[in-house]
């Protein structure tokens, strides 16, 4: 069996690491062939080494070289590329992951080939027709032959929207896996040593959003009520560039004294596990890092409105609160204390979701 994973941007490698890892093993004895697959550039900057090195995988086998910031004029170029890799190519499944244009732009190639197609995180819904994301899922679930979900929730959804019970499979996270494989390579970073860090006495703070970015004044009172409501506990963010420069440029105009908010350099997907699995508690705007949050039971405070996991909140430790600081707040002060809620972890969140996946297909393709 000829596979092909493709992935848009650095968080869908972490997603698709298990997979290839999984394939690896089983390659000879199934006989089956992959080709790591990135739509964007073999230069870019956010694809760092240590990423790859980190996640035991080899860099992509293939680079389609497009980057625009236009998602329609991306969609079409990912699209052209897309196609003649497929007529280059022997390909028996796609596996896509998430919900970018890039992904959309190789599920509508994939089907239009008659190739089987393959969605990981399927079933994720915000239920926002306006963000250009849940367009993309819409199409990317709507084209799919098998959609691996990682909860029931997201089972739900898509049997709502029509998708057939024999399409549908709970799977579990697959960003588990990760840090089940990855747990025997993970010790503290050594930020931990020269910021003289105790696990369980800081916290972590990620912002990637950019409507939250994009809207400073609510960012101000984010902010604020985070340097003032985490007691004596430092506050650590390693934040990208972009990210950074706009926090320093808030505190600089509105006299916010982040003494207590360090600002840090991004740090490597195993430095970053192991700081945000011995926090005290993750302020974030990140789903995948909630997910994470919530197998390691640590509490999770997302600065959003909904979540695309329901289990992180219903079974895991996250907590919503979009950008009201009063929420903020008494969030903060609970875990400042130590009374956050009771917390477990959702079902087959297990580690071995792509050992799951893998079988699937085999099964699929001997039907």
């Amino acid at each position: 069996m000829n596979i092909a994973i493709v992935v848009g941007a650095r968080p869908n490698f972490i997603k698709v690491a298990p997979i290839l890892r999984a394939v690896e093993k089983n390659k000879s004895s199934q006989n089956l062939s992959v080709k790591l697959v990135y739509t964007g550039k073999n230069d870019d900057s956010t694809l760092e080494d240590s990423l790859f090195c980190d996640l035991q995988i080899r860099r992509p086998d293939i680079y389609l070289d497009v980057d625009c910031e236009n998602l329609n004029e991306l969609t079409g170029k990912v699209m052209s590329e897309f196609e003649v890799y497929l007529q280059d190519n022997a390909t028996d499944v796609v596996i896509v992951v998430d919900d970018l244009a890039s992904t959309m732009a190789v599920s509508i190639v994939t089907k239009k080939h008659g190739i089987l197609l393959a969605h990981i995180a399927a079933g994720t819904r915000s239920f926002d027709i306006t963000m250009p994301k849940e367009i993309n899922r819409l199409v990317i679930d709507g084209l799919s032959d098998i959609l691996f979900t990682a909860g029931i929730s997201n089972n739900s959804i898509a049997n709502k929207e029509g998708a057939e019970l024999s399409k549908v499979y709970m799977v579990g996270n697959i960003l588990i896996d990760n840090i089940r494989h990855l747990q025997h390579s993970m010790q503290a970073p050594s930020l931990m040593e020269k910021m003289n860090l105790k696990e369980g006495e800081y916290f972590v703070f990620t912002l990637n959003r950019k409507v939250l970015m994009a809207d400073e004044k609510k960012l101000y009172r984010v902010l604020a009520t985070l340097v003032s409501s985490t007691g004596h506990l430092p506050v650590i963010a390693p934040l990208r560039t972009k990210a950074a420069e706009t926090v320093y440029r808030i505190a600089q105009s509105e006299r916010l004294d982040i003494s207590k908010l360090y600002l840090v350099e991004p740090q490597g997907f195993l430095d970053f596990s192991y700081l945000t699995a011995h926090a005290r508690c993750i302020v974030t705007d990140s789903g995948n890092v909630a997910e994470e949050a919530t197998f390691n039971q640590i509490p999770c405070i997302t600065l959003n409105d909904y979540t695309e996991n329901i289990e992180t909140v219903k079974v895991g430790t996250n907590v919503l609160v979009g950008e009201d600081t009063d929420k903020l707040n008494r969030a903060l002060d609970d875990a400042v204390k130590g009374t956050w809620k009771k917390t477990g972890i959702p079902d087959r969140w297990d580690g071995r979701t792509a050992d799951r996946i893998l079988q699937i297909l085999l099964d699929t393709k001997h039907k």
